[in-house]
């Protein structure tokens, strides 16, 4: 009998090794405990948001952190106007800006492993306008007029995925990349346009001149864009339409959209800024023209680069189904090999070279997400084989594979000069594992 006892028990560890918990993201069940915090520690969260709300450092937001599929912190602090009167729930929709763009990779990588494009073809198979386009030489500084230089190898799209293909955020430029693309029109693009499409956008941006040659090193620009109509051309939908049918409908992401619905649009939350005394104010359409681009009619642009918006749980949804290998709810978006390749470092070469996104040793860039490899291992608590990224309007996101740990924050402020406190806030979520 007791071997007969000891062989069932062994049957019963088996069957929950080979067939762990799932990984499900229910909001319903909140357990710092099963998730392996200390409730106690974890809660020092709290201290730390409430401290920054009160220095008027931070207007507020919602914070979501999970860990082995449980999620551990779920909470909205704040309210949405400086009279008190209307608090920050945990279905607010935020602004994500270039948290876009780890969507947009994800629909690349589902079109690779499908065979549809490769990562090293040129994009003027897909795009033949960018046939044309070639790298910056001389800018005449009375007419913006300039002349080119043909690249030394065409844009992949591999280099749009690391932002190594020479196209820039002109916003963030200065000079004579800067001076080409206002000429163009090309200032302020990459949230929404309330004149072009997808299309018209792409053909003009193909006008526009490389700052350097494709492959030469790093530079943020807005290569995400273009990704999203390579997406339209090879997959024969709009990009709405592909993350719709392809990710949002299989994850459940069901207030992530590029244009609001009338009936979601109150939930989205106001844009502050801060002046150099700290103090948090409202920004308006005078401070920011466009502030409230989720709201336009669709016009049929989709910023592959920063047009969504999205709430707290939708996002965990996305990125815990790539912390589980491309899997949410029997739900399948990618294959786990596929997310292995999407998350290697792409800039050893590069970063030999001091061409990479960091000078810091192992800090780091793959397919779509910064990375930290094993060099940069004690720069921060997280593990090596993070993967991260922000929004412009201060949201932020990371997948630690090793602690199966996954976090989403989400507020709206620009600028935010108390930037620091993401780092802060990551510090006690790590300092509060407890098994």
């Amino acid at each position: 009998m007791l071997k007969l006892i000891t062989f069932i028990l062994s049957i019963l560890f088996l069957s929950a090794c080979t067939h762990p918990k799932e990984s499900s993201l229910n909001p319903n069940h909140i357990n710092p405990t099963e998730a392996g915090f200390s409730e106690q520690r974890l809660a020092k969260a709290d201290s730390l948001i409430e401290r920054y709300m009160s220095e008027h450092w931070l207007p507020g937001g919602v914070f979501l952190v999970a860990r082995h599929g449980t999620i551990a912190y779920y909470k909205s602090f704040g309210f949405h106007s400086l009279n008190f009167w209307q608090q920050y729930q945990k279905d607010d929709i935020f602004r994500i800006a270039s948290m876009t763009k780890a969507v947009t990779s994800v629909a690349i990588m589902q079109l690779y492993e499908q065979g549809k494009l490769g990562l090293d073809d040129p994009l003027k198979k897909y795009l033949p306008a960018f046939a044309q386009t070639e790298v910056l030489d001389q800018l005449n500084p009375v007419d913006s007029s300039f002349t080119t230089v043909p690249p030394q190898r065409p844009i992949s799209i591999r280099h749009l995925l690391t932002h190594t293909s020479g196209l820039v955020y002109s916003n963030f430029e200065r000079g004579d990349i800067r001076a080409a693309y206002q000429k163009l029109d090309l200032l302020g693009v990459g949230l929404s346009h309330q004149s072009w499409t997808t299309n018209q956008f792409i053909d003009q941006l193909a006008k526009a001149p490389l700052a350097f040659h494709p492959g030469e090193r790093y530079n943020y620009g807005l290569n995400m864009d273009v990704l999203g109509r390579v997406i339209e051309v090879v997959s024969g939908l709009s990009l709405r339409d592909y993350f719709q049918q392809h990710i949002f409908d299989p994850l459940k992401m069901v207030d992530t959209h590029f244009y609001l619905p009338k009936e979601k649009q109150e939930r989205l939350v106001p844009v502050y800024a801060q002046t150099d005394q700290g103090t948090i104010m409202k920004q308006d359409d005078d401070l920011s023209p466009g502030i409230d681009y989720p709201k336009w009619k669709d016009r049929g642009h989709y910023a592959g680069g920063g047009g969504l918006s999205s709430t707290a749980m939708d996002y965990a949804r996305f990125i815990q189904a790539l912390l589980n290998g491309g899997e949410l709810n029997g739900h399948r978006i990618l294959g786990r090999k596929t997310i292995e390749l999407m998350t290697a470092d792409q800039f050893v070469m590069l970063n030999r070279k001091g061409a990479g996104i960091s000078s810091i040793p192992g800090n780091t860039f793959s397919l779509g997400f910064g990375l930290i490899t094993q060099e940069a291992n004690g720069l921060n608590s997280k593990s090596p084989g993070t993967y991260e990224w922000g929004g412009y309007f201060s949201t932020k996101f990371f997948i630690d594979p090793k602690e199966e740990l996954i976090f989403v924050g989400m507020t709206q402020i620009n600028p935010f000069i108390h930037g620091e406190f993401y780092e802060r806030l990551t510090a006690v979520i790590y300092g509060a594992i407890d098994d």
